[in-house]
């Protein structure tokens, strides 16, 4: 009898492993299902973001179409209640708008159905990454919807574009800051090697010298003579900033090195270049402006580029969402979804509204003229108030571990003195 127990014993445990063989089996053939499902909804999610990317290309260049050729393109096919009897309401300043407040509905509807989403799996997950047939139509009604709509909705719309678009610009210079310290921290680390180290040095250098150049072409350019007062004070207010943020970024107790001082930099005179550029044309302060106000083809080639810097700022933007999390150490797991869709769209969202701003150089009133963006004195504000935002953001990013810091040393110390007094007999 004992002998038969064995032998069903020892059955019972083959079966058993084999069980468990066949289970591990099992498992691991739906991992492997899992992981090519998954890996599939990555690449379509990483995908969707380009597609996304078209659309937004695709409302920027109506938007254009709609301020300049609009009224001579569709005069009989406006609703005369929204648009008013020659359809002024709906093609220039307030086109733009219209078109505006459709990608911003959009994008704001995408943003609601997908800011819950965190796995690849998840019904909102598919939702972002296909259905492209739907969102099409979704988008078309989204766009047509506000021609139907009173010029005094599409006013106050425009006052809210303009908040949007602040915030638009703060979030865009945190995630170049922070851009600009990953770089600095890549290239210029103690870990890295020498080779490494010496590009960063050249690479510093270059736009150190490209911003001293830049500095010294603003002054030619838009200072030649002693009345053009405000476009001195842009500059060397500029190359004051240049300066401070060198040498805090070379104090001892931040020790950041010059490879993320000279980006910033470069960055701050680009700003302050762009926003002399935006005065109106009929300044004597800048010897580059044309004559005519109309578009040669340098012109067009800078609208052409500006819709372009457009597209790409708010895209960059839209997938940092690193950038603005509060923890960054958390693992991601192979089903989780590689950015977060709900930051993605509200940033696309506050897009449509800052390149309503920029084509309408911020003034809800006047038109501005054809080929032109971002023209005007409220727009060149806009861009030094952006700057001086930029570098005070970057010197505050260099100083804030120090400040943090020495409450912590100071305890510290009363600790220890504390702890000496203790121990005095």
């Amino acid at each position: 009898m004992s002998g038969s127990g064995a032998a069903v014993e020892a059955s019972v445990i083959q079966v058993s492993s084999s069980n468990s063989e066949l289970d591990q089996r099992v498992e691991a053939s739906f991992e492997a299902m899992n992981n090519v499902d998954c890996s599939e909804e990555r690449k379509k999610s990483l995908r969707a973001r380009y597609f996304y990317g078209i659309i937004f290309l695709i409302t920027n260049l109506t938007a254009w179409f709609i301020r300049d050729y609009g009224h001579t393109t569709f005069p009989p096919l406006y609703y005369k209640k929204a648009c008013g009897i020659r359809g002024s309401d709906c093609f220039q300043t307030l086109g733009v708008l219209r078109v505006s407040l459709g990608c911003f509905i959009f994008f704001l509807l995408m943003f609601l159905t997908t800011f819950s989403t965190r796995k690849l799996y998840e019904a909102c997950s598919k939702w972002h990454s296909g259905w492209w047939a739907l969102k099409f139509f979704l988008l078309v009604v989204s766009m047509v919807v506000p021609f139907f709509l009173p010029p005094g909705f599409i006013q106050i719309y425009g006052e809210v574009a303009r908040i949007g678009a602040g915030i638009f610009l703060l979030l865009q210079l945190v995630s170049v800051i922070e851009f600009i310290r990953w770089w600095n921290k890549h290239w210029a680390s103690d870990e890295q090697s020498k080779q490494s180290c010496s590009i960063a040095l050249f690479t510093s250098t270059v736009f150190y010298v490209a911003s001293i150049c830049g500095i010294v072409s603003m002054y030619y350019f838009y200072a030649p003579r002693p009345s053009c007062s405000l476009n001195i004070f842009f500059i060397t207010w500029t190359a004051i900033l240049l300066i401070v943020m060198m040498a805090m970024s070379l104090h001892s107790k931040v020790n950041r090195g010059l490879l993320s001082s000279g980006i910033m930099a470069a960055y701050v005179v680009f700003l302050c270049w762009s926003a002399i550029r935006s005065e109106p044309a009929d300044e004597k302060c800048n010897v580059q402006k044309p004559k005519n106000g109309h578009g040669d083809w340098t012109t067009i080639l800078g609208f052409l580029i500006a819709i372009g810097a457009i597209v790409m700022a708010t895209f960059s933007t839209g997938i940092d969402s690193k950038s603005f999390q509060f923890r960054k150490d958390e693992v991601k797991a192979e089903d989780d979804i590689r950015y977060n869709y709900g930051f993605f769209h509200i940033i696309f969202s506050l897009g449509a509204t800052y390149f309503a701003m920029l084509f309408i150089s911020w003034n809800l009133e006047n038109s501005a003229s054809e080929w032109s963006m971002d023209v005007g004195w409220t727009s060149t504000w806009v861009k030094i108030i952006n700057e001086w935002f930029a570098a005070s953001i970057y010197m505050w990013k260099l100083i804030a571990p120090v400040v943090k810091q020495q409450p912590k040393v100071m305890n510290n110390e009363e600790s220890v003195q504390q702890i000496n007094n203790s121990n005095s007999p």
